[in-house]
């Protein structure tokens, strides 16, 4: 694959996805107020797919790219994702943590798709690393002791490590297919993660939980409009198309953008306040992602 410089377009819509990203566990938050982990997972599915697959045709490639990215990035991130923000992760934090997936996608893209790591983008992880290490440090006292638990901090790893692997599946897919389309391939990957979240929530959700939609507020009900199509498939097709001009590891770096947003988001909507270390990471984010997107458009890939 020839490697070619951002364009304006592409710049815009790495934009978009931070925006809705970083807005999105604000959603999350939202609607895990009345769904479980795995019921927000398949109503966000149901939501992404219709009816949008009623009018765009199956993608024209082996079913199992569907398959697997449909696992990985549907039950795997999200399914991770959620229960992290269930059992103990705030908004702003697990936007961070999130970011990690730029580790991994690095990792797996050297292990798999044979990708180099350039100089720019070593530049922008070190500072990355040490900007996710700040944020780490402000929950590690007293005061976030309250705020997050081990469980949701390693859930949310894990999360960010399925998110990389999706990456991953993208770009073979890519490769594997001469006509690859995104919209389709977005729309009807959806449809795998709805019935594994069902039985997930049959399998383990309490006994009294409730599939009641007439339950629901009109908070729950915008929290998966805005899940399933803003942030799955409107983004992640904007994602996904970036991912099929680019190579992995120079796309995933844009990612480290959504945690400001999500920071911002935060405080003007749940109300967050942000330590001395926390604006600590903000900056050494912003340094790393400048680092790798100005480092890039000078032609050092």
């Amino acid at each position: 694959m020839q490697h070619t410089a951002f364009s304006t377009r592409d710049f815009a819509a790495a934009v978009a996805v931070v925006f809705i990203w970083g807005t999105n566990f604000i959603a999350m938050k939202f609607g895990l107020r009345e769904l479980t982990p795995f019921q927000l997972g398949a109503g966000r599915y149901l939501f992404a797919v219709l009816p949008l697959a009623l009018l765009v045709r199956p993608p024209k490639m082996a079913p199992k790219w569907l398959v697997l990215y449909g696992l990985c990035q549907g039950v795997g991130q999200f399914g991770f994702l959620f229960m992290s923000l269930r059992v103990g992760m705030s908004a702003a934090l697990a936007s961070v943590l999130m970011q990690t997936q730029v580790f991994f996608t690095a990792l797996f893209g050297l292990a798999t798709l044979r990708e180099p790591v350039g100089t720019p983008l070593k530049r922008g992880l070190s500072l990355a690393a040490l900007g996710l290490a700040c944020f780490i440090a402000s929950y590690a006292g007293t005061n976030g002791a309250n705020t997050t638990t081990p469980a949701g901090f390693v859930l949310a790893l894990c999360a960010a490590a399925m998110w990389a692997a999706s990456n991953i599946v993208v770009r073979r897919a890519q490769h594997a297919t001469p006509q690859f389309e995104v919209i389709p391939f977005m729309v009807w990957s959806c449809l795998v993660p709805v019935v594994p979240f069902v039985l997930l929530s049959l399998a383990f959700d309490p006994g009294g939980t409730n599939w009641n939609p007439a339950r629901l507020s009109w908070k729950a009900w915008a929290s998966l409009a805005f899940l399933g199509w803003c942030a799955t498939i409107f983004a992640y097709a904007l994602w996904t198309g970036l991912l099929k001009r680019h190579p992995a590891n120079r796309v995933a770096p844009f990612s480290l953008g959504v945690p400001l947003v999500g920071i911002s988001a935060g405080m003007l909507v749940l109300g967050d306040s942000i330590t001395a270390w926390q604006w600590a990471g903000v900056v050494l984010l912003g340094a790393a992602l400048a680092s790798v997107i100005f480092g890039s458009s000078r032609g050092r890939p």
